[in-house]
């Protein structure tokens, strides 16, 4: 059986496709499908770019309004998940977290350039077949903060029109 694929479209800036793993992360990988197919992601935000590292969204609205999904199991090596040995290279798909192992809901993370660092450390679930140069496009975006809280917020709003499962 094929991996499922999905198009994250994003609002001036063009589509990324990505294939998703289920053999690395399966409750992961379900989770993700469940959210995009009741269209959670449209509208939302990639509110944390860092060039050189990862783009991340999923988790807030332009006015930074917070749309929180329930928290998922975290499928990584450190928190006793030896399935994934999904690297976090370039165009990876990975589940952002707080400090609990157990808090990825709906926010997640692609990796713009090699991270060895988080490896067994976040559940990486998918990876980008197309739109590297959407990619590079968003994590070049100019940056700034909001708050205390919130650093490397790209000034120009970076919306995901949509995530969809194409396959």
């Amino acid at each position: 059986m094929a991996n499922p694929k999905i198009e994250i479209r994003v609002k001036d800036h063009g589509t990324m496709t990505a294939e998703l793993y289920p053999q690395f992360a399966p409750k992961t990988v379900e989770n993700f499908i469940k959210l995009a197919k009741e269209s959670f992601f449209d509208g939302l935000i990639f509110h944390r770019v860092i060039r050189g590292f990862m783009i991340q969204g999923g988790g807030y609205s332009a006015d930074f309004s917070h749309k929180d999904a329930p928290a998922i199991v975290g499928e990584f090596k450190a928190n006793g998940f030896a399935d994934n040995t999904l690297r976090h290279t370039r165009g990876v798909l990975s589940m952002a977290r707080t400090n609990d192992p157990n808090s990825a809901s709906s926010q997640f993370f692609v990796m713009h350039e090699d991270a060895p660092h988080l490896d067994g450390q976040y559940a990486a679930f998918g990876k980008l077949t197309d739109g590297y140069d959407v990619l590079d496009k968003i994590a070049s975006a100019r940056t700034g903060s909001l708050g205390f809280y919130m650093q490397d917020v790209p000034v120009e709003t970076v919306e995901i029109e949509t995530i969809a499962v194409i396959e």
